[in-house]
């Protein structure tokens, strides 16, 4: 919209509105069949103005689309939110999910069934609590595998300065229908070896979890990093719903000890 129509849409506005709050000074003393009319006029406008007001309310309390705003550490030198809870997907769901599957950008599922039952889903985010502008849900059915996984690749940024001294933390909040084992895998190549740390996810009340990789207790050659990913791992997953409301990492250094 250019400026021109834009200072012609306020001049209008200003006019409408003092319009209307001259009307309505006036309504005890202005003639009933005029009054008529301004009511059913008012009436009419108010119910626009309703619509606009709750459609606003309703998305003005989502999280913005994009948003990498989360909670992090005070000392911590690097955050991020994948793209698969930031931006909406091409494709809003997917059913039979085949292995090696990239939902989103840098986050693809693994797993091992021979018929796939699985099905995914983005989701908006409309809690209260959200910080994430968007979820994923995923439904397991009949699960005649070993193994399901949702690898989450991290960005050139988290490797930019890694060291042994650092910790990597990862945050989500996770709803499941029914109880599962779930546990991250810090995986970092460097040169021909790739590390590998493991972590169990605390299954917490509220859904909110956190777990930290220790690269203290690595052999990373801090002068070779190449790549680095997180492996969610799901163990007994079937004829369960899991939804996995955020996801965040942030790197921070670890203690002295």
């Amino acid at each position: 919209m250019s400026k021109f129509r834009r200072l012609v849409n306020a001049f209008l506005f200003r006019r409408l509105v003092k319009r209307w709050a001259a009307l309505a000074e006036r309504a005890d003393i202005t003639d009933l069949s005029r009054l008529r009319v301004q009511n059913n006029r008012a009436k009419l406008l108010r119910h626009h103005l309703d619509r606009v007001i709750a459609v606003a309310d309703n998305r003005l309390a989502l999280p913005a689309i994009g948003s990498d705003t989360f909670r992090q550490p005070r000392d911590s030198d690097w955050g991020w939110r994948p793209p698969l809870w930031r931006e909406p997907v091409a494709h809003k769901g997917m059913a039979s999910v085949p292995s090696k599957t990239e939902f989103a950008p840098g986050s693809t599922v693994f797993h091992d069934c021979s018929v796939s039952e699985l099905t995914l889903r983005q989701l908006r985010n409309t809690r209260e609590a959200d910080l994430a502008p968007f979820g994923v849900r995923m439904d397991v059915f009949r699960f005649d595998g070993s193994f399901l996984s949702i690898a989450v690749d991290l960005p050139p940024e988290a490797l930019r300065g890694l060291r042994r001294k650092h910790l990597i933390r990862m945050d989500t909040q996770i709803e499941i229908e029914k109880p599962l084992e779930i546990f991250a895998r810090l995986n970092i190549k460097h040169g021909p070896n790739t590390e590998q740390i493991v972590r169990e996810v605390p299954l917490q009340h509220g859904g909110e979890m956190m777990v930290e990789f220790d690269l203290g207790y690595t052999q990373i050659a801090e002068n070779r990093l190449e790549s680095a990913w997180v492996d969610l791992i799901f163990e007994g997953a079937q004829m369960n719903e899991v939804t996995i409301r955020d996801l965040t990492f942030c790197r921070l250094p670890r203690a002295d000890i």
